[in-house]
């Protein structure tokens, strides 16, 4: 018996949907060859890595596969590819965030390309998920920007839970390479195990996220855990095959992959 439109309808919604984002522009030389498999880009906006001309060809990229373009600020720390810590005052740490959507938005404009959405980076993005204050500024200056952009924070942390107090939308996010502590949150990548470097691995976090709600710690444990985005790192040694693999598992599970 054929199925009729209403019933074709009905199982289409049901299908699980999720946005798998990966941070861009950073250098590496692989974003074309990621950009097919991800809903979302995060482009670093120069000041970590990339420059106005790698924003550009990144834009570009992401335009080919109907990629939604985000910005992805950072501490003004190239030296250290944004990843240690620098202790500002909130007014500086949102000054930081607005002269950073201003880069990347210009250009943007250029190549006709709508702003989707700001995820920090690095150290900004961990030290957001535990502290209200810098959560606060980032979440501030993002809503001052255009209220319009999605924030993608740390799921259940402290950059979520301040930008949703101010009206902000916002993107829960976990990731796909990347091991959990024990409360929910990143091992340190100065530890071992912080990485997942096996591609079974990760395709396995990335479904057991999305069908079950749950990731599995460092401990064997399984925690909690609500995931609105799932995050690839673009600086990943194996950060292709991960791309691809979990993009052809989600496929088979039937799970759509599409931006917030």
């Amino acid at each position: 018996m054929p199925v009729n439109s209403g019933w074709k309808n009905f199982i289409i919604q049901l299908m699980p949907v999720i946005d798998i984002n990966c941070d861009m522009g950073e250098g590496i030389g692989n974003d074309e060859m990621i950009m097919p498999f991800i809903s979302s880009a995060n482009i670093a906006c120069g000041y970590h890595a990339g420059s106005e001309t790698i924003i550009r060809q990144t834009i570009e990229l992401a335009k080919k596969d109907n990629v939604s373009v985000g910005a992805h600020p950072s501490f003004f720390d190239r030296e250290n590819f944004g990843r240690t810590e620098m202790h500002l005052a909130a007014e500086k740490i949102y000054d930081l965030i607005i002269l950073q959507l201003r880069i990347i938005k210009k250009i943007a404009k250029h190549q006709q390309v709508q702003l989707h959405h700001v995820k920090p980076h690095g150290a900004l993005y961990n030290m957001s998920a535990k502290d209200p204050t810098i959560a606060n500024a980032i979440a501030h200056a993002v809503k001052d920007f255009d209220e319009d952009l999605i924030l993608f924070g740390l799921s259940g942390s402290c950059s979520i839970k301040e930008a949703d107090q101010l009206k902000l939308k916002t993107a829960g996010e976990v990731f796909a390479d990347r091991t959990y502590q024990a409360d929910g949150t990143l091992t340190p990548r100065s530890q071992t195990n912080a990485l997942i470097e096996d591609t079974a691995k990760s395709v396995q976090q990335v479904l057991q996220i999305i069908m079950e709600g749950t990731v599995t710690a460092v401990n064997g444990n399984k925690i909690s855990i609500t995931a609105d985005t799932i995050c690839l790192h673009g600086d990943g040694k194996n950060a292709v095959e991960f791309a691809r693999a979990i993009s052809q598992s989600l496929k088979q599970n039937n799970i759509e992959i599409k931006a917030i």
